[in-house]
């Protein structure tokens, strides 16, 4: 099956949110200095901005992943289901240091994030948005594909159609 390209984020937007919500968590992959690819289980939370889909990952910053990141912001983000419908979500993932985005992360994961995809972060984060322990990571797509599984059909949605790795599957 071929992948179609589509042209505005909203034309994939219903069936990402869905596989998302279905699925809940996803595969985190970095690349560290020697471009070996790292993959760890996280749980973004998503909203459209702009036309465009944004992420918002609080994590505990671990020198792993600060490490990779430093050297190379790319990551993807792949969620799969076991009816094999899959989101991939190729992007740039930057550390998020102000109070105010944070506290805005924090209750998106709280209170304002669909069904099933958000938590409570205090599970982690007992003393609340100002743990010095929890950080903030945006999410950045520059490209998302999603597949669903009973046809094996899939969209794409890039940035710029002429990125590198935007063509095809």
């Amino acid at each position: 099956m071929g992948a179609a390209q589509v042209r505005s984020f909203s034309e994939i937007e219903a069936a990402f949110v869905e596989y998302v919500q279905q699925t809940v968590y996803c595969t985190m992959i970095t690349v560290d200095r020697h471009n070996r690819p790292r993959a760890r289980i996280v749980q973004p939370v998503w909203e459209t901005a702009d036309g465009r889909p944004v992420g918002w990952l609080a994590v505990f910053r671990t020198p792993i992943k600060a490490a990779h990141l430093a050297n190379n912001p790319h990551t993807t983000y792949a969620y799969w289901h076991p009816r094999q419908d899959a989101v991939f979500i190729d992007s740039v993932s930057a550390w998020v240091h102000d109070r105010a985005t944070k506290l805005r992360a924090w209750n998106l994961y709280h209170r304002n994030s669909p069904p099933g995809v958000g938590y409570d972060p205090h599970l982690y984060w007992s003393t609340g948005p100002d743990s010095p322990d929890y950080h903030l990571l945006r999410i950045d797509p520059w490209r998302v594909q999603v597949l669903r599984g009973s046809d094996l059909s899939s969209r794409i949605w890039a940035v710029d159609e002429g990125a590198e790795g935007t063509k095809g599957a």
